[in-house]
């Protein structure tokens, strides 16, 4: 019973928190369950969390239209800054602890999507891709803890250019390589979680 009220309880502050706009609302249910966890489980910084993942979208489509940065927004440099911008503001807004637990929320997510085949950024999620994502959200973790709001956008091209995040190797036509430098078929990457695509340096070393 004890739990059953303390759901009822997160649920409400939840919805007290998102049902300000309906369109919030409309964006929590197109969560992961997750995520929707993680909302729950946070209701006072849910509403922050959802601004600062829009501007991280905003900020990113700008770095793709000024052509900052190498990719389209998925495993290259455009993708790795995405996920490191997203969690510098996360940090400094709402604490690191919440942030990286939003962020391994959002990749448990990706799982499930892969397991019913539905796409994050035009295509299917994989482990790798995953491996990426959390690596990238660690250093934004620290980026936030070190550097002030009005400096990450910078500071998070520097690191990538220097090779401190991580992206997914590719040939100059967007084909995915393995380590060996050779060619992965798209045919022998459907249905696979594991696969034998390469993580490298965000610098492309």
């Amino acid at each position: 019973m004890k739990i059953k009220v303390f759901i009822f309880l997160f649920c409400w502050l939840t919805t007290l928190v998102l049902i300000g706009q309906e369109s919030n609302f409309e964006k929590f249910k197109r969560l992961s369950s997750p995520e929707k966890c993680w909302v729950i489980f946070h209701p006072f910084v849910a509403k922050e969390a959802l601004k600062i993942t829009e501007l991280s979208r905003n900020e990113t489509a700008t770095i793709i239209k000024q052509k900052l940065l190498k990719g389209n927004g998925n495993s290259g440099q455009v993708d790795a800054f995405r996920h490191a911008f997203w969690m510098a503001n996360l940090t400094i807004e709402i604490g690191w602890r919440k942030a990286k637990r939003l962020g391994s929320a959002h990749e448990k997510g990706n799982y499930k999507d892969f397991k019913k085949r539905r796409k994050e950024d035009g295509v299917v999620p994989d482990e790798i891709s995953s491996v990426m994502d959390l690596f990238n959200n660690d250093i934004g973790i620290e980026i936030g803890k070190t550097y002030k709001l009005e400096n990450l956008k910078a500071v998070i091209i520097q690191y990538i250019l220097e090779g401190k995040c991580k992206i997914i190797k590719k040939d100059v036509d967007n084909n995915y390589l393995d380590c060996e430098g050779d060619f992965i078929s798209t045919e022998s990457l459907k249905g696979k979680w594991e696969n034998n695509k390469c993580l490298i340096k965000s610098n492309g070393f």
